[in-house]
């Protein structure tokens, strides 16, 4: 919760204001308008879409288990609910296939969720893909629709990591979305309908691990803008996983829950995994043969993402 509000929040529902300002009751009013926009309902959403491994480099990962959230990941939540997602599939050496059918709902803290898994038959890069259906915030007063996608590159084989979805808003990468180190430039063009969109607004976040408690809430979530060209760029500070969501006003509105015409956040993300560069005598075999046994290639950070709700 931001500081003014940690102060002299009640406990009222979002939207709601329980204080009294003897005579003033339009001071009331600008306070408790401040404090909506302040409160953790403000903070970025983002659909995370995240496989078990960006790199399928042995037999034994063939097996890769999506997992779709719709929450607030710098935050750790909370988890808002999904509905039914309109697409689900992946592009691939095989071509386009449709795997709607294999989500799997299930609940975290009250809230509908859902995860997939999908076999590895091919070399290449698979990109994967999400379009929700659209989530009601009440506290901004629209639908969200966060469009996104994510690269998985299986056995070396390359390919497709480049290649667009053709989801209403899309972030086409410039630099290959796997196989990054901590500290490389990550750029991307975003797009609607096909078409760079210049200046476009874009929220950056890592999925925290409970490893980083950030000093103010600017540090929550990142903002940049793209170029005339609509390209952006960001240098990965920390191992782990990064959504980037590029967010644009639908050019219509859709009809509220009352019925009325309201507005629609239209958001393209993608996820891209960075991983600390080791050196030869902390490299996985290095670490495995001193103590005797297997030893995980992941960071420390990554290594604690277990915890993560």
């Amino acid at each position: 919760m931001h500081p003014l509000g940690s102060i002299i929040a009640t406990g009222q529902r979002p939207g709601t204001c329980q204080f009294r300002f003897g005579r003033s009751p339009r001071a009331a009013s600008l306070l408790c308008a401040c404090l909506a926009v302040l409160s953790p309902q403000s903070r970025a959403h983002f659909q995370e879409l995240i496989p078990s491994t960006e790199i399928v480099a042995a037999a034994a990962d063939r097996e890769l288990r999506m997992e779709l959230r719709f929450t607030h990941p710098m935050a750790r939540g909370p988890v808002m609910p999904m509905g039914e997602p309109v697409r689900f599939g992946v592009l691939g050496p095989a071509g386009r296939e449709d795997l709607l059918g294999t989500l799997e709902p299930a609940n975290v803290d009250g809230a509908r969720v859902y995860s997939a898994k999908f076999t590895v038959e091919r070399p290449g890069d698979h990109v994967f893909f999400v379009e929700p259906a659209p989530y009601w915030e009440p506290a901004e007063g629209k639908w969200i629709v966060h469009s996104t996608k994510v690269v998985v590159d299986a056995f070396g084989g390359g390919g497709v990591w480049d290649a667009e979805i053709g989801l209403p808003v899309e972030i086409a990468p410039l630099a290959r979305p796997y196989g990054l180190w901590t500290g490389n430039l990550f750029r991307g063009i975003v797009k609607r309908n096909g078409q760079p969109v210049p200046f476009a607004p874009v929220e950056v976040e890592w999925r925290n691990d409970g490893s980083v408690i950030p000093p103010a809430d600017a540090f929550e979530t990142q903002l940049i803008k793209a170029d005339a060209n609509g390209t952006f760029a960001y240098a990965i500070p920390r191992a782990g996983w990064w959504g980037f969501a590029a967010l644009l006003d639908a050019p219509e509105p859709m009809p509220g829950p009352a019925g009325e015409p309201v507005p629609v956040e239209q958001g393209g993300l993608i996820w891209v995994r960075a991983r600390d560069m080791t050196t030869a005598s902390d490299s996985p075999a290095s670490r495995a043969a001193a103590s005797g046994g297997e030893t995980s290639d992941l960071s420390q950070a990554e290594r604690n993402h277990g915890a993560h709700p």
